[in-house]
């Protein structure tokens, strides 16, 4: 494991090297792969850049983020403007079905309900939230109620984790009960587990994930040194 003040350099550094986010004021504390970020941003859309990136970082096992969104005054909106535009950029977005999401602000704060049949749809409606001017924060309560009647199948599932190259699959096992999927195992970083789930939403039929994966850092160097023994 990386050592706190290491950690705390490299996601430091990462955060620093998308350009959306080299000017937010950002601090980064590291423990025993416990990373917490604080700070101010404008936007929400670079908390989610933010923490994003610290997942990413080799040795992060968890990223805890308290970052605080201020919006300068003159971009400030009343709550119904900003409902408003969030209503308009549903319509205008391909990925979203505006009949289907309900929405509520409160003090620039925004609440998403409804149902939608894809996982990429609820990811399209955050990302056109978190993008308008005068949204503090997001919180998406959108559920998947996949209309496909057919069966999940598993196989596909597991080509496509092993075809993902962020991904290192022997230890994932996969566990399909009607309409939903549990992932098993163990990965490397935070990071590969949400990117895990996030495959898995692709599949047709999928209603609900449960993500059971551990992250465990030193879990691929011990793989490939087992198999270079069986193999050697």
């Amino acid at each position: 494991m990386k050592k706190n003040e290491i950690l705390q350099r490299d996601v430091l550094d990462a955060i620093k090297w998308e350009p959306k986010l080299n000017t937010a004021q950002i601090e980064v504390t590291a423990n025993n792969g416990i990373v917490t970020l604080k700070g101010i941003v404008d936007f929400p859309a670079k908390k989610i850049k933010a923490k994003n990136t610290a997942k990413q970082v080799p040795g992060v096992l968890e990223v805890l983020e308290n970052i605080q969104v201020k919006i300068n005054n003159w971009e400030q909106k009343n709550d119904c403007d900003i409902a408003q535009a969030i209503l308009n950029a549903f319509t205008w977005n391909w990925n979203t079905l505006n009949d289907s999401i309900e929405v509520k602000v409160e003090n620039g704060y925004v609440t998403l309900t409804g149902e939608l049949e894809w996982y990429y749809q609820k990811e399209a409606a955050t990302r056109a939230v978190t993008n308008l001017i005068g949204v503090k924060g997001v919180d998406n309560n959108i559920v998947i109620d996949s209309r496909l009647s057919h069966p999940i199948n598993k196989e596909i599932i597991r080509r496509a984790l092993k075809n993902h190259v962020a991904i290192h699959t022997a230890s994932i096992t996969i566990q399909v009960s009607g309409n939903e999927v549990t992932l098993e195992g163990a990965v490397d970083s935070q990071y590969q587990k949400e990117l895990a789930e996030k495959i898995t939403w692709k599949a047709p039929g999928v209603r609900n994930i449960k993500n059971n994966l551990e992250v465990i850092p030193e879990h691929l160097e011990k793989t490939l040194d087992f198999f270079y023994k069986m193999t050697h």
